[in-house]
Parts: C-alpha cells; sequence; structure tokens
C-alpha cells in the first residue's frame, strides 16, 4: 500500500501528494469552505427522475435541488434525508434526498473524501464515480458524452454504507464482467462511521484500484488481463454524492445527513500523457507569470482543451488550442497558485503556475 504525505506549499491550499517515489498534485477540490447554497461552478444537482418515474434500486426518494436537502454550513457539504411528501415530475413520494455530479472529469489520480455518514436502516448514502460517458437522463454529461449504457461506463463506488448494516463501509467496481450484486467488492468495521469524520480514500492508476479509510486498505481491484469487460477505466469518470432511501426505511425515519468536509483529487502530471507526448514537449514559457500564461505545445495538441482552475478547483478559464504557442490571460485573477491543465482525447497534462 502507499503511503501519501500531504504538503503545504507557500503557505496557500496547495498540496503535493508524495507516494512511494511518485508525486500526486492537485487538480481538483472542494473544500465547502462558508455557508449556503453549493458552488455551481462546480456540482451539478441530478433531479430528473430516469425512467419517468423512479430511481434504479427500488429507491423511493425523490432527488432536490432544494437547499433543504444540500447545502454548505460551519465548513462542510451536508446532504439531508429527510421524511416528507414531495410531488415533483408528476410523481409524489415519501422522501427527498440530494444527488450530485461533478462538473470535473479525470483519468487515474488519489481521490480522498474527508466524510461522516448517516444512520438509519434503509439509508444508503454513496461516494462514487461514473464514466463520463453514461447515457443516463439528467445528469450532468449526458447531453455532451453519453455514448454508452451502465455498466459499459464503468462505475467505481469509493464508499458505501447500508444503514441497515451499521458501520460496515464497502467499496466495489461494477463492469459489464460484473455488476449490481458485483463479486468485485471489499469492505471493513469502522466503529465512528458515523460519530466521527474518517477519510475514504481511492488510489487509480492504470493497473489497479486500491481503497482505503484512514489509510487503512480494504480492497484491491487488479485484473491480470484487462478488456472492455473487467476495465472500462482508461477514460474519465466524474464524482457522485448521494444518501438513496430504500423501501425498508423505518416508519419512525425524520432526517439524517452525509456530511462531508472536503473532495480532493490528486493526479500524477505524467500518468496520463500518452506515448507520443511527454511532459517536456509542453513548455510554460516563464512561470511565475504576471498577466499572461504563455505555453509552447507540439502540433499532436493542437485542439486540445487548455483549462485554468484555482487551487480550490474552481475553472477560472476555458480555452480551444489553435496553434503551437498560446497566451492565456490571467491579469484579473489573484497572486497565487493555479492549476493549467491540456486535454484531448485520452491525454491529460497538469502543470503548476504560479501567478505574481
Amino acid at each position: 500500500m502507499r503511503i501519501f504525505i500531504v504538503l503545504a506549499l507557500m503557505g496557500l491550499m496547495s498540496f503535493t501528494v508524495l507516494a512511494q517515489g511518485d508525486t500526486y498534485e492537485l487538480v481538483w477540490s472542494d473544500e465547502f469552505d462558508g455557508n449556503g447554497a453549493l458552488d455551481t461552478d462546480k456540482w451539478h444537482h441530478q433531479t430528473q427522475l430516469p425512467n419517468g418515474d423512479s430511481w434504479y434500486n427500488n429507491e423511493i426518494q425523490h432527488y432536490t435541488d432544494r437547499i433543504d436537502n444540500s447545502f454548505i454550513s460551519n465548513g462542510t457539504l451536508k446532504i439531508v434525508a429527510k421524511k416528507e411528501t414531495y410531488t415533483d415530475q408528476g410523481s409524489t413520494k415519501s422522501h427527498t434526498s440530494a444527488r450530485l455530479n461533478s462538473k470535473f472529469a479525470f483519468t487515474y489520480g488519489y481521490v480522498e473524501i474527508r466524510a461522516k455518514l448517516p444512520t438509519g436502516a434503509g439509508t444508503w448514502p454513496a461516494m462514487w464515480t461514473l464514466g463520463q460517458n453514461i447515457t443516463e437522463p439528467g445528469g450532468y454529461w449526458y447531453e455532451t458524452m453519453g455514448e454508452v449504457s451502465w455498466p459499459a461506463c464503468g462505475e467505481i463506488d469509493i464508499m458505501e454504507h447500508w444503514g441497515s448494516n451499521q458501520n460496515f463501509i464497502q467499496s466495489a467496481m461494477h463492469t459489464p464482467s460484473s455488476f449490481g450484486d458485483t463479486v468485485n467488492k471489499g469492505g471493513q468495521n469502522i466503529a465512528t462511521a458515523s460519530s466521527a469524520f474518517h477519510i475514504y480514500a481511492l488510489e487509480w492508476t492504470p493497473d489497479r484500484m486500491v481503497f482505503t479509510v484512514d489509510g487503512v486498505q480494504h480492497y484491491t481491484y487488479e485484473p491480470s488481463v484487462q478488456n472492455a469487460e473487467n476495465w472500462p477505466f482508461d477514460a474519465n469518470q466524474y464524482i457522485l454524492l448521494n444518501v438513496a432511501i430504500l423501501p425498508e426505511i423505518l416508519d419512525s425515519f425524520t432526517e439524517s445527513t452525509l456530511e462531508i468536509d472536503y473532495i480532493r483529487v490528486f493526479q500524477d502530471p505524467l500518468l496520463s500523457v500518452a506515448d507520443n507526448v511527454v511532459s517536456d514537449d509542453i513548455q510554460l514559457l516563464s512561470n511565475p507569470v504576471t498577466d499572461t500564461i504563455s505555453v509552447r505545445i507540439p502540433s499532436t495538441l493542437i485542439g486540445a482543451k487548455a483549462r485554468v482552475y484555482s487551487i480550490t478547483g474552481q475553472q477560472m478559464v476555458n480555452v480551444d488550442i489553435q496553434e503551437e504557442d498560446i497566451s492565456i490571460d490571467v491579469s484579473k485573477y489573484a497572486s497565487g497558485v493555479y492549476i493549467l491543465t491540456l486535454e484531448k482525447d485520452q491525454i491529460r497534462i497538469v502543470k503548476q503556475v504560479i501567478k505574481q
């Protein structure tokens, strides 16, 4: 198992993660600072009933975009499942909750989520990912990226918890070779899963998935031979957070909360680079910068997307690259550390930029 160390740089919210000689850099996060509604630059509320009447798995809740069901307070995200009669899309249900999609998708990396789980038989909180290419009506990426159905898109369950089996948390993989009651799963008991915060983590490399809680490993997924049936995980996935309600929910249930302190996604800057593009081919012509990020790229990256993120994960710039020498205006942004990403097909390159 790899040991991760998080270092603070320059007194800013900037992270480098070291893992047995490899270096992971923070590329996206939400620290859930402040109070009120979620950051809509980062999150999409998925509320549409996918089959027009109900959700999958016999879930009995409506997911809503109301602040009653998802909000930030005292520095944490709260997803609140409630017992209440609620009508939407012509369907009346007995409970409400929230289901969030990240507007960020990635291939490979290290994800950690610090969370405290809800309680109650019939509650089913999950922190997980789906392939960006899933054709799921109402999902954030459906209109622009949807190409394949589940489970061909792949699903990574970083953490699932069933209130009927309090304190047992599970991680699982869903692929065309095994899905639903998948054989690819593992878990552990966390005695304070619902009374204290714990760090749920996934390390995703081209070869394997490793799942831990507070650094203690409980499951590794590592097919000896990879193919489309068991490894649809060489393409972007996005993060989902939700609390589902199952039919066995107790009559005495009123509400319970999934509370999340932060979500952080780290990547190895070289890990997603294709064979014909190496990191040294990407030149930052100056770093630190003042008003402009000047980059020289190989011709193979023309047509790529260049994005600039703040260190807290907010997307600041999104431009198409049309030539080998590009200039990105950052004059209106504050001094600090920013993340520049270049993406084309399966190529993803990450650079850290310091603005003076």
